[in-house]
Parts: structure tokens; C-alpha cells; sequence
């Protein structure tokens, strides 16, 4: 249960942070301008704990720019969470 309302608050946080980006995004930096801190903006859920910096390091294998909304990068953020045992 803990998971679930994890990733539930950071898909919230993302959406919240990302919705403002001028979709199509074709690059991580496309995301920055949006980002509330730029890219110190910090997510945290339970014991996940991290900033959109570290996000964007750890899952820059897994992201497949470009993104038309901010569902489909929502989507791809989680489960690469997943995907690298950080969720």
C-alpha cells in the first residue's frame, strides 16, 4: 500500500511540475523552464526523496524524448522509477 500512495503522490507532483511545459518537449532541458526551482525542484513520497536533477540523471536511459504531453512523460517517470528499484 505504502508503493501505491508513493507513486500516487509522485505522479501528482510530476503532473503538477511538468503541466507547464511547452508540450512537445524534445529534451530534458525543455523541462527546466516549468520546474518550480528549475532543476533543485525536489519530489518527495515516503522514503523517496530526490530533485528533478537527480530524476533526470538516473533515468536518462529509460526517457524517450520527445514527449507530446504530460501524461505520456508522467508515465515513463514512473515506471523507470520502478524499473531502477527507486519506487
Amino acid at each position: 500500500m505504502a508503493d501505491e500512495q508513493a507513486e500516487a503522490e509522485l505522479r501528482d507532483q510530476f503532473t503538477e511540475a511538468f503541466e507547464g511545459a511547452d508540450f512537445p518537449v524534445t529534451n530534458p532541458m525543455d523541462l527546466v523552464p516549468a520546474l518550480p526551482n528549475g532543476p533543485g525542484t525536489r519530489f518527495e513520497a515516503g522514503d523517496v526523496d530526490f530533485t528533478a536533477m537527480e530524476l533526470s540523471t538516473k533515468l536518462s536511459d529509460i526517457q524517450d524524448f520527445p514527449y507530446e504531453d504530460v501524461e505520456s512523460l508522467v508515465d515513463d517517470l514512473i515506471e523507470g522509477l520502478k524499473q531502477k528499484d527507486m519506487l
